[in-house]
Formats: C-alpha cells, structure tokens, sequence
C-alpha cells in the first residue's frame, strides 16, 4: 500500500511484450478454461440432443476439438508477441508495447488458424481415444462434417466475442486501478512535503529561543540538529521504512530537544525486537512526539517523561507516545488532535490504510496525567 520510491521505478527493466503476454495469458487462464469447459459440455449436449444418445462420445470429441482450439489459440498469441519482440530486438528498437496478443489483434488471427485446424487435429485424438473413424472435414456431403463445421465457426464466433469483452472489461478495471494508485501516490507525496518544512521550521523556532537564552546550549543544539535534518530529510524521501528507523529517528529528535530542556524531559522508548523490521511510513511519530512536548512537557514547570511504544494487538500493529504534562489544561486545539502535525498524519494514515489505521488523542489514564495518542496500523 505504500508508494515505491521512484528510484525503484526508474530501476525496473522495461516488459517485453512476451513476457506481458505470458502474464496475461496466466492470468485470464482460469476464466478462459472454465468457459471453453461450458461451451464444450453445451455443444456436446446439443449433439446428443440431436442424435438421441451418445453423450459420453460426444464429450469426447468436443473436449478434444475444444483443447485443440484453445491451445492453438494461445499459442498463437504467445508466438506473436514473441515474434514482435524478435522484430524489434534485430531493428535494435527497445521493447514495444505490450498488448498485441489481447483484444482483436491477437485473438483473430489466433481464432483463423485455430478454426481449420482445430478440428483436425480433435477429432483425429477423439478417434484414436473411441476408436471410431469419422469422416473427412473436406466430405461436406456428410450431416456429421457440416455440424462440426457449424458447430465449431459458431463456438468460435462465440470465444471471439466473449474473450474481447472479458480482456477489455480486465483492462478498464486494470486502468482504474492504476489511476487510483497514483492519486494516492501523489496525495501521499503532497501530504509528506508539507510536513517536511513543518518540522523544520519548529527545530529552527527552538534553536532561535536557546541562541538569546544560552548560547553554548543552541550551538550543541545546532550540530545535533545538522545531524537530525540530514538523517530525517533523506529517511523521508522513501514511501516506508523500518519501525527500527522510525524510532531512531525519534530518538535523534528527543536528543535535539534534550539539549534546549535539560533535565525537564526524561524519555523511554519500548521497541521489542520482533516488531523491528516491520514497515511504517517514515515521519509517523515525530509529530506525535513533537506535540506532546509543545503542549504537553514545554508548558509545565518541572517538565516531565515521554513514553514511545510499540506492541502488537492480534492483527494490528498500535504505537503509542504518552507524555506526562500538562493534560487537561492544554490548549483546545492539542486537545483535539487538530494541530498541523496530527492533521497530516492523521490524513496520510487515511490515504494509505483507509478505515484500517485510526489515530486517537485522549488524557492518559492514570494519575501521572498528560495525554496519550495511539496509531493503530494493520500488519498485513
């Protein structure tokens, strides 16, 4: 669900238009067999039907007409697209576009080829499989040649128009997803950008502050703040990373903020190793983190703790970030989880997650006070 970083974009090898035939054909291979196994049994039904009897010999050599076909089809198919690759390899042209072997392109000329042979070639296994002689396809004096004639232009007629409706409908809906994904790529983009100068610009408001106040104090801030930007910045260019990352990145901020608070803050971090590796997106606690200090810690006298958390609860992953400040006598829109930095992890959660990922604010349920924020994100 999260966006690929565009440098593994730019990285993948372009599809020939083999390889995109053969994945389509893998693809459309269940709907393609189940039809041909209807069309197959209602053909044989209809021959017995006429002839009163003998449906196991009819199914017999409807099956073997029916594979025939449909193997001649395909590979029909796939013999196209290989030879448009060859075509375009030895005119030293990069790979076309794929899609020759779908839709009338591919299927027509397939169908041409399979609709002589086809037939041929079926009933000569169905009679080696009975062990009757049927008669030439060329004698159209016969009742039985005409009807497998008819027979197979109708089932042919029939796979054209129901194979080009099932490819295209499989292509729209294809085409919608895709346009879905990238809004939601680009949405994500759009939120992450505006969060990246957020975050910068409140590390610059507190540096300012500890430069009239202590100017020793703002210049260690000022290399640790050097060290934290460059590590944040580039860890948010990526669509995910490890929680590992993510709380490091949360311990570089707290020791950014450390130096201007001093002993005032005091802070525990709990990551159980089995939850390291799991994948989150990048600057998902930092706001939490950086609201709970600014309306939580900052504004009480004696500061406090800061608690980050990271647990699993069945098929959801829940982070939690608590602090022990001021709680309820926080401004109103702290309170709310309507700040900036709530909003946009709150609406990147949505675009990513949907309804599986919720983000809560509310006063921290022991004595200690302050207020406690929970992320809860699906593992799968």
């Amino acid at each position: 669900m999260n966006p690929p970083a565009a440098s593994d974009a730019a990285a993948a090898p372009p599809q020939t238009a083999l390889a995109a035939a053969w994945a389509r054909q893998r693809r459309r291979g269940t709907r393609t067999i189940a039809f041909m196994v209807v069309l197959c049994v209602a053909i044989a039904l209809l021959l017995s039907t006429f002839e009163r009897g003998q449906l196991g010999t009819h199914l017999v050599y409807s099956f073997s007409i029916g594979l025939c076909c449909w193997s001649l089809v395909e590979g029909t198919r796939l013999l196209l697209a290989w030879g448009t690759d060859r075509f375009r390899r030895a005119r030293g042209l990069p790979p076309g576009p794929a899609g020759f072997d779908s839709g009338w392109r591919g299927i027509v000329p397939a169908m041409l080829l399979a609709m002589p042979l086809g037939p041929l070639l079926g009933m000569s296994i169905a009679d080696f499989l009975t062990g009757n002689q049927s008669p030439s396809l060329l004698q159209l004096q016969s009742t039985n040649t005409r009807i497998t004639v008819v027979m197979t232009i109708i089932g042919s007629l029939a796979s054209v128009f129901v194979l080009s409706t099932m490819e295209r409908l499989s292509s729209a809906r294809a085409q919608a997803e895709l346009a879905q994904r990238q809004a939601a790529e680009n949405q994500l983009r759009l939120l992450q950008s505006q969060l990246e100068p957020h975050m910068l610009f409140n590390t610059l408001a507190n540096l300012r502050v500890l430069i009239a106040l202590d100017p020793p104090r703002a210049q260690a801030m000022l290399d640790r703040m050097i060290a934290y930007l460059r590590a944040t910045l580039a860890a948010s260019r990526v669509g995910q990373h490890a929680l590992a990352d993510e709380f490091e990145r949360v311990s570089d901020y707290l020791a950014l903020m450390a130096v201007r608070m001093g002993p005032r803050l005091q802070v525990q971090l709990d990551l159980p190793d089995e939850l390291r590796t799991l994948p989150v997106p990048p600057l998902l606690l930092q706001p939490l983190v950086e609201n709970a200090i600014k309306h939580g810690l900052e504004p009480k006298v004696e500061g406090g703790r800061i608690e980050v958390q990271a647990r699993r609860e069945a098929n959801q992953l829940l982070l939690t970030v608590r602090d022990t400040g001021v709680g309820a006598s926080a401004p109103a829109n702290a309170t709310a989880g309507s700040g900036f930095g709530l909003s946009q992890v709150r609406a990147r959660l949505q675009t990513l997650y949907g309804p599986q990922a919720t983000l809560s604010l509310d006063a921290a349920p022991d004595a200690d006070g302050g207020f406690l924020a929970r992320v809860s994100l699906p593992l799968a």
